[in-house]
């Protein structure tokens, strides 16, 4: 194949050099005419380049300076363009627009919101990719951006929950897809940006994670873990991928034989990355190999054509020995060369909608991408717990309020955040939002008692509690081969380290708050779920949203106080205690993991979250009076606010199969959607269901497989909120 690829590539250079050389006045680079096959077009390029020059474009620089090809770069980017700065890299500082942790921007069930997110991330990212004023020290390219992540939350004490959008694969999915269309445009020649995808595959533990194995069979690899990546490539179009550090059934996933069979070959993935550091586990860790020189080669056969690890005097070495050939350099980097097209890097920019992308104002000072950002942070919150109306708060019936807790006069940043143009904490929202008239008292904690005095004194205490996204200041300095240090508070995670139990230690702050005044509303600022038992019994309302959005104060300040309703809903299941969660390392989530196949009642059920209104439910129908095996139907329910204020319904549906030969889950998620509905409106909604949605992999056949059996569609406000029901059958 290699052979075959090589002279392909010769013929396609030798017959462009041809036909240009024939050109009268012909001037530049044959890759330069737009006319010419993308292939072409690649066969070209790399047939003007040296070794060398091809060694080095497998790393983050993708650019050729000698030919004048420009490197489209990188930046991590699933809630925001990061540039925080890297002096010895020659980056500066940059501000960008920040949105909530991908918990939160999956709290809002809003896939056409998320997508706008990702409009907005990658036309920052464009902006400072052929801005004028970014180009100093050094050209800035980031074109290609390190999200959405597609891994699932299969486990609360994952310390990088806070990156994911959830435990459900069909939601995971639906997300990755909006936030990569949002990221790469709606135009049908060129992207605005690149989406990659991180971390293939079933990469939910920190704790080992440089050589830990996911263990667990091939139809969860088809039905569960692999979902929203198969989503985000086939139905969003991404094109790079990142491998995980994990392996998978005892094959390290960055040489792992389904980068090519699959990734490569049958989702068409284009840039395939290893993870920082990940060449080195293969040697260290794992010790799969003698030397960083054969795990270079090995990532290298296996398909990546990204390196994020010393590589390039390891594959230069290889070279000369003849343990890899120019063929396969070439292949590789004809892939990556895809990208460079598609974004219009080697292309003139009339005709490119994106490349205008430089001139003006900054785009996250406009008004458009401020708008963006305070509705994703609206949208996100999730009302966990409304005893006797508490909330929302009368502005008019008080007088004084008491600010309370660690998280109520900071914004956090996260280890995959940026920096943003502006910070609102909850302490700034809920002063802006009462107004001069009205005291506010803050205090961080309770030390000498000073919290409790504050709450006694005040109409309503508001308390914020939650982790610390980075577990301190320091997380930059506190990494170790197996990780990151342990966390000073065993109840936070964070990437390199997982959580040690599910307490919120902060929970004693809310009992003495919630003894001084029992109008107390705690604010729960988390990127992962709490066993929060007896705040749930005690605490009249609890508030719940993710960490890092910079309108954070504005949005919960909205929602205290009644000016906006929140509907979002939790993307994970909630324990009522760690007992109810199998060991760690077991990865076969049929053994109790998720709202799928959980055991015992939770403390909060997946697609749980309340509204300052009530809605009802009533006439589930479906267009067609059977499903067909490769069609589909359209599930419609009329929805109606029967409350007095405005609000949002998250319509959620869900399947079972009763009757089915094989074992599947109690439940699982197969469509929704979000409505919004004035005060006494009724409307239809309607959910289009796919059979393809409720197949199984039929490991025998090496396919899925639609089952002509009765399926059982439920259709509620959360996982165990069903209000109708209706069983249709399957021909």
């Amino acid at each position: 194949m290699q052979g075959k690829n090589r002279i392909r590539i010769r013929t396609l250079a030798v017959l462009v050099t041809a036909l240009w050389a024939g050109q009268a006045g012909a001037a530049g680079y044959p890759f330069q005419d737009t006319a010419l096959a993308p292939e072409a077009r690649i066969a070209n390029m790399l047939s003007l380049m040296t070794v060398d020059e091809k060694i080095d474009a497998l790393s983050t620089d993708s650019g050729v300076a000698r030919l004048g090809i420009p490197s489209f770069g990188s930046t991590e980017g699933i809630h925001g363009v990061v540039r925080r700065g890297d002096q010895d890299h020659q980056k500066s500082r940059i501000t960008t627009t920040q949105f909530p942790q991908p918990p939160g921007m999956g709290a809002s069930w809003d896939p056409a919101l998320v997508r706008r997110a990702g409009a907005v991330q990658s036309t920052e990212a464009r902006y400072i990719t052929q801005s004028a004023a970014y180009q100093q020290p050094a050209p800035q390219p980031m074109l290609m951006q390190w999200g959405p992540q597609a891994d699932l939350a299969r486990d609360p004490r994952w310390g990088r929950s806070e990156e994911v959008y959830g435990e459900d694969p069909f939601l995971a999915g639906t997300m990755a897809v909006a936030f990569t269309r949002g990221i790469q445009g709606d135009d049908p020649t060129y992207w605005r940006g690149a989406a990659l995808l991180k971390h293939f595959l079933a990469n939910s533990n920190e704790n080992g994670r440089g050589n830990s194995s996911s263990d667990f069979d091939e139809r969860l690899f088809w039905e569960y873990y692999s979902v929203p990546f198969r989503m985000g490539f086939e139905e969003g179009g991404a094109r790079g991928v990142m491998a995980a550090y994990n392996a998978w059934n005892g094959t390290p996933m960055g040489v792992h034989p389904l980068l090519n069979s699959l990734v490569i070959k049958q989702w068409g993935v284009d840039v395939v990355s290893s993870d920082g550091g990940a060449i080195g586990n293969l040697v260290k860790l794992y010790k799969r190999y003698p030397s960083q020189k054969e795990a270079a080669v090995a990532g290298l056969k296996a398909g990546i054509n990204q390196y994020l690890d010393t590589y390039k005097d390891e594959l230069r070495a290889a070279f000369r020995e003849g343990t890899i050939t120019e063929a396969e350099l070439d292949a590789a980097l004809a892939r990556k060369f895809r990208v460079t097209l598609k974004l219009g890097l080697l292309d003139p920019a009339q005709g490119n909608p994106y490349a205008a992308i430089k001139d003006g104002a900054a785009p996250w000072d406009s008004a458009a991408h401020k708008a963006v950002s305070l509705q994703m942070a609206l949208e996100s919150i999730v009302l966990m717990k409304n005893e006797q109306h508490t909330l929302p708060l009368s502005k008019t019936g008080i007088k004084r309020i008491a600010v309370i807790g660690p998280h109520a006069d900071s914004v956090h940043w996260d280890w995959y955040g940026g920096i943003p143009p502006y910070k609102v904490t909850a302490l700034d929202g809920i002063r802006a939002a009462v107004g001069p008239g009205v005291q506010v008292d803050y205090v961080p904690d309770n030390g000498g008692g000073a919290a409790e005095r504050a709450a006694r004194a005040a109409d309503v205490a508001v308390v914020l509690v939650g982790n610390d996204p980075t577990c301190g200041p320091n997380m930059g300095k506190e990494w170790t081969d197996a990780g990151t240090k342990p966390c000073a508070d065993p109840g936070d995670g964070r990437e390199g380290r997982d959580r040690e139990t599910l307490q919120l230690a902060q929970e004693a702050l809310v009992r003495q708050v919630l003894a001084a005044n029992p109008k107390t509303v705690m604010v729960l600022m988390s990127s992962f779920p709490y066993t929060i038992n007896w705040s749930k019994q005690h605490v009249p309302a609890i508030v719940q949203m993710a960490h890092s959005s910079q309108d954070q104060g504005s949005a919960l300040a909205q929602v205290l106080f009644g000016d906006y309703n929140p509907g979002g809903k939790l993307v994970a299941t909630w324990p009522a205690s760690m007992d109810q969660l199998p060991p760690m390392m077991d990865y076969d989530i049929r053994h109790g993991r998720t709202y799928m196949y959980a055991r015992g009642e939770p403390l909060f059920p997946f697609g749980h979250g309340l509204s300052y209104t009530s809605f009802r439910y009533a006439r589930l129908r479906t267009d067609a009076a059977a499903l067909p095996r490769d069609g589909a139907l359209n599930v419609e329910v009329e929805v109606a606010n029967t409350g007095k204020v405005a609000g949002d319904s998250v319509v959620q549906l869900y399947a079972a199969w009763p009757k089915s030969a094989v074992s599947r889950p109690q439940k699982m998620l197969v469509g929704f959607q979000r409505v919004s509905l004035k005060p006494g409106e009724t409307r239809t909604v309607r959910i289009p269901l796919e059979a393809r949605r409720l197949a199984w992999w039929n490991a025998a056949r090496g396919a899925f497989e639609v089952e002509r059996v009765p399926v059982r569609l439920m259709l509620g406000e959360s996982s165990a909120d069903i209000r109708l029901t209706r069983t249709v059958e399957v021909r």
